[in-house]
């Protein structure tokens, strides 16, 4: 299966970019991790005016979603660029809340599409701990078929990246909602926290490339660059492999989480080769091939079975485990890398690389380890 983007999803792509790109993310990411939020807030804000948040969000309540390949798109651009701020908990908190609708889906949704509402977010099964808490307007805890308000951060624990800041809610706080609708909203939730995750962590690793081999090119010993060493091109080759398999899963688990939100996987056919991956309310928009839709509706993908690479006939939760698994060891692989060819210089706080360094592994272990990922995708 192939998945080219739409003119409209890459110029998306291209706007945060820009965006991101005149934010000093690197000043942004220091000032938060020292307890200063306001940067993050104020670029927080810009993104969703952007639209980001929206994207998971439905349209009665001001959003423009649940969009989930809009929302690969822009947290691959927000890893690049190591957003800090609790991005994917508060996209899967305007699933949760939308799932279980209700009078905090009416209070909270709108900021949240809007990006004026920071919120974290603790799920069953997914660890103790609320991302950011301290930073957040709100943060919503699941405890079985039990979801509440935390009463207040918590307990701040150390995290190896110093702007990822790990809390344990305490017990106690606001109920919200109880439930059959909690369960299933909840495991939604988490299916889209790994999901946003693990492209986040495909932007990481892809700006730990991007700044390797810009950094090998110019590094020289023996007279000449050491980027020009086939050990060094070899480690570089198996990174940008790396990265580049676990592109096709993450947008393949965006088609999976589509469908499964349009009503299911009815079908028994398999896409042409070359045909467009649509998800728009008709035909994908643009010629055959010309990418995944902007839209919710069937699109001119056939669903059931899976003939594509990685792709099986998985279930939307079992692709985004494959895509968080394959996702988050690329990154990691590409935290390595870059480290290894940068030397010395890639251990010290002064370089700005060094953010992305720390991001990778917490990135491959939140919202679904490596191995429990691939346990997940096992079990179907």
């Amino acid at each position: 299966m192939r998945f080219v983007l739409t003119d409209e999803q890459r110029e998306f792509a291209r706007s945060l970019d820009a965006l991101l790109r005149a934010a000093d993310t690197p000043g942004v990411l220091r000032a938060w991790a020292a307890g200063d939020h306001g940067p993050g807030r104020a670029l927080w804000r810009r993104l969703g005016d952007a639209g980001v948040f929206a994207l998971a969000v439905p349209e009665a309540y001001g959003g423009v979603g649940p969009l989930p390949v809009e929302a690969a798109v822009a947290c691959v651009e927000l890893g690049r660029y190591a957003v800090p701020g609790p991005v994917a908990e508060t996209l899967a908190a305007g699933v949760l809340l939308a799932g279980v609708d209700g009078p905090a889906a009416k209070e909270w949704l709108p900021g949240i599409a809007s990006g004026a509402a920071v919120v974290s977010l603790r799920l069953p099964g997914h660890g103790p701990y609320a991302l950011d808490a301290d930073a957040a307007d709100a943060v919503f805890t699941v405890d079985g078929d039990g979801l509440r308000r935390a009463p207040g951060p918590g307990e701040l624990s150390v995290s190896a990246d110093p702007a990822r800041r790990l809390f344990r809610p305490g017990p106690g706080g606001e109920p919200v909602a109880g439930g059959r609708a909690v369960e299933a909203a909840s495991r939604a939730a988490g299916d889209w926290a790994s999901f946003a995750t693990a492209a986040l962590a495909l932007g990481c690793g892809e700006e730990l490339l991007r700044a390797t081999v810009a950094y090998v090119k110019q590094r020289r010993q023996f007279g000449v660059a050491v980027g020009s060493f086939q050990a060094v091109k070899h480690r570089l080759a198996d990174t940008l492999l790396g990265l580049e398999f676990a592109r096709p899963l993450l947008y393949g688990a965006a088609v999976e989480l589509t469908e499964e939100l349009s009503g299911g996987r009815a079908g028994t056919g398999s896409p042409e080769p070359g045909a467009g991956v649509g998800s728009g309310t008709g035909p994908a928009e643009g010629t055959p091939g010309s990418g995944l839709g902007t839209g919710r509706g069937a699109g001119s993908v056939g669903a059931g079975s899976r003939t594509g690479p990685g792709m099986g006939a998985l279930g939307a939760g079992a692709a985004v485990a494959a895509a968080k698994a394959a996702a988050g060891e690329a990154g990691y692989a590409a935290a390595r890398t870059a480290l290894q060819l940068h030397g010395a210089i890639g251990y010290t706080e002064e370089l700005d690389l060094a953010w992305w360094l720390r991001r990778a592994r917490p990135l491959r272990d939140a919202w679904g380890t490596p191995s429990a990922c691939r346990a997940r995708v096992l079990a179907g």
